[in-house]
């Protein structure tokens, strides 16, 4: 069967540019949303705040909004130009994040990362719908991996701008704007990484909807439930299956660099560099290797492929990224995160293709934006949260942060190879009947 924009199996021109643009709105987006994670040490030293405050900063404060909003966005999607959508989302992404390098207090941060939220919870119902409207089932993955890839190298670059700016804010030093404003050094960095946000924007009014689709009417609420009431155990299966293991990349990326200043006395900057580096690399190699296998298995006949792609991922997170916080050398810990940067990444692009196979055409915005909302939200909260209410409130020891990093990505996996592994029949039924 073909889609709009693709011909026997094949991907127009059109869909590949689309899919360039949505991807680098990824990258523009991940950086916006990662970059509290280098910055922890700076924030918490001038704002006088908490590790648990910190992670409603990374999490919460992000998460909720960007999860929520999600749903009536995804309603939107299956309506209207979802380029435009695209386009009004990373102007109101980028311009929170630059306004961030403003924010004095705790409060204002907060809100501000609320702001983050809402500009990116147009993305994902768009970019899902978009590229399953443009290319042919058989290669979905393999074009959702590469859409995945902009999670990789938007961290990474992420990590690597703000070990950079951690490293020059160590003193609180204080920089000099036009109009008499002066800001701390580490609050540039918003302003950097918040500006090609808008570049984003307009690169996202060049891309064209599929021709030959029929206009989409709205759907009402109660298809919608319907239609998750009688698939439910398909979509809780994607969902919180997802879910967990989503929460163990949120934990890590949250916690990384933190872990190494602290057990290993690493400098910021160096922590954020190897971070960075891994994440740009290893991730985006996992991220493409994930797609390609799922898509292998699927012209071989495996329905359920994209969830194998995960058990398998979740499988080797358990071996690797429950052992490297606990080994005494630095080195050895730096080595076992390559490992574990290739099976954080593998997941993904099956996960959007999963969501895309299990959801007639029609409601596929509505349905990305629900499934997301439940991922988003429970892993964006939980994951860097559970981390540091493990430190916080079971060890009482900022320096058994190792500790929490290994018993929360074990317990994640182990989670979420027991959800993935009760919804495959289930899932292969689901796919089954929705072939488009």
């Amino acid at each position: 069967m073909t889609t709009p924009g693709s011909t026997a199996g094949q991907a127009s021109p059109q869909a590949w540019y689309t899919l360039a643009v949505l991807t680098l709105a990824n990258v523009s987006g991940l950086i916006d949303r990662q970059i509290v994670a280098l910055l922890v040490e700076p924030i918490k030293r001038d704002l006088l705040i908490s590790d648990t405050q910190v992670s409603l900063l990374m999490g919460l404060s992000f998460v909720l909004f960007y999860s929520v909003l999600g749903v009536p966005v995804g309603a939107l999607v299956d309506r209207y130009s979802r380029r435009r959508i695209v386009a009004i989302g990373a102007v109101l992404w980028s311009g929170m994040t630059m306004m961030c390098g403003f924010a004095h207090t705790f409060l204002q941060l907060l809100v501000l990362r609320m702001g983050v939220g809402v500009g990116e919870a147009t993305l994902g119902p768009a970019a899902v719908s978009l590229i399953s409207d443009l290319f042919p089932r058989e290669r979905r993955a393999r074009a959702m991996s590469v859409f995945s890839v902009g999670t990789f190298l938007g961290a990474g670059i992420a990590y690597a701008i703000g070990a950079y700016v951690a490293g020059l804010s160590a003193d609180a030093t204080m920089v000099a704007l036009p109009f008499g404003v002066s800001i701390r050094s580490w609050q540039v960095v918003f302003l950097i990484v918040g500006a090609p946000g808008l570049i984003v924007a307009a690169l996202a009014l060049t891309m064209r909807e599929p021709r030959g689709l029929s206009p989409v009417l709205p759907q009402p609420l109660h298809e919608v439930v319907g239609y998750f009431s009688l698939h439910r155990r398909t979509l809780a299966t994607l969902s919180f299956g997802f879910a967990c293991s989503s929460a163990v990349n949120y934990g890590i990326a949250a916690w990384l660099a933190t872990f190494f200043v602290r057990t290993h006395g690493w400098k910021v900057a160096d922590a954020g560099a190897l971070q960075g580096g891994l994440t740009m690399t290893v991730g985006v190699v996992g991220a493409l290797a994930g797609g390609w296998l799922t898509d292998r298995w699927m012209t071989r006949g495996r329905t359920d492929a994209p969830l194998r792609v995960a058990i398998l991922a979740a499988v080797g997170m358990i071996l690797t990224a429950g052992t490297y916080p606990l080994v005494e050398s630095s080195l050895v810990a730096a080595w076992l995160l390559v490992p574990v940067n290739l099976f954080a990444a593998m997941p993904w692009g099956a996960a959007n293709a999963a969501v895309a196979n299990a959801l007639p055409a029609h409601l596929r915005g509505q349905g990305t934006a629900i499934y997301l909302l439940v991922v988003n939200l429970f892993a964006g909260v939980v994951g860097p949260t559970s981390v540091a209410v493990v430190t916080d409130r079971v060890f009482d020891d900022p320096f058994a942060l190792r500790y929490s990093l290994s018993i929360c990505a074990v317990c994640g996996m182990v989670a979420a190879i027991a959800i993935l592994g009760w919804g495959l029949p289930a899932y292969r039924r689901t796919a089954d009947a929705n072939r488009a």
